[in-house]
C-alpha cells in the first residue's frame, strides 16, 4: 500500500509540473503549493515513508520554491520518526545550513539536540539545547531546551579506576 502511495503521489507531482517551463509563475507556485499539501496528507497520517517519499520529490522538482525549508525540515522529521537518526541529523543540519532565515531554524536546532540524545551523544545533545535557549530565547523550543538541561543529570567526571590487586580493592 505504501509503495502504491509513492507512486501515485510521483505520478500526481509530474502530472502537475509537466509543463513548468512554460508555465506563468503562480501556477508553478499553485502546483508546488498542490503537491506540498499532498504529501503533507501523507504526513498527517503517518504515512512517513510515503511521506519522505514525497518530500524529497518535491525538492527535486521545487527546491527554490517558499515551501523547500518546510519540506527539507519534514524530510527530516519523517527520518527521525522512521528512527533514521543519522540521516535526520544530515537533514536538520541541512536546514541550519541552507535555509538561515527559515522560521524552522529553532526547531531544526532543538530536533538535533534530540536526535543527538538519541544517538547518545549526550555532550553534542547538550551543545544543542544550549544554543537553542542562546539564539532562540523567547521560543516554544527554547521552553523545551530549558526543560531538558534541567533535567539531565550533570555529566560526572569519569570514575578513576581502582587498582585491583590480589583479587580485592585497594
Amino acid at each position: 500500500m505504501n509503495i502504491l502511495k509513492i507512486v501515485l503521489t510521483t505520478m500526481i507531482a509530474v502530472l502537475f509540473s509537466f509543463n513548468l517551463a512554460v508555465a506563468a509563475p503562480s501556477k508553478v507556485q499553485d502546483s508546488s503549493r498542490h503537491l506540498y499539501d499532498r504529501v503533507m496528507e501523507e504526513y498527517k497520517h503517518r504515512d512517513y515513508a510515503a511521506a519522505l517519499a514525497g518530500f524529497r520529490f518535491f525538492l527535486e522538482l521545487h527546491g527554490q520554491s517558499s515551501l523547500a525549508a518546510n519540506a527539507q525540515y519534514l524530510v527530516a522529521e519523517c527520518q527521525y520518526r522512521l528512527g533514521r537518526y543519522k540521516e535526520a541529523l544530515k537533514s536538520y543540519y541541512h536546514v541550519v545550513s541552507y535555509y538561515p532565515l527559515s522560521p524552522k531554524l529553532a526547531a531544526s536546532t532543538l530536533r538535533i539536540g534530540q536526535t543527538y540524545t538519541r544517538l547518545k551523544d549526550h555532550e553534542k545533545a547538550h551543545m544543542m539545547y544550549e544554543r537553542v535557549v542562546d539564539q532562540y530565547p523567547e521560543s516554544a523550543e527554547a521552553e523545551t531546551a530549558r526543560k531538558v538541561l534541567d533535567t539531565a543529570p550533570m555529566q560526572e567526571e569519569e570514575p578513576t579506576p581502582q587498582r585491583i590487586s590480589n583479587g580485592s580493592l585497594d
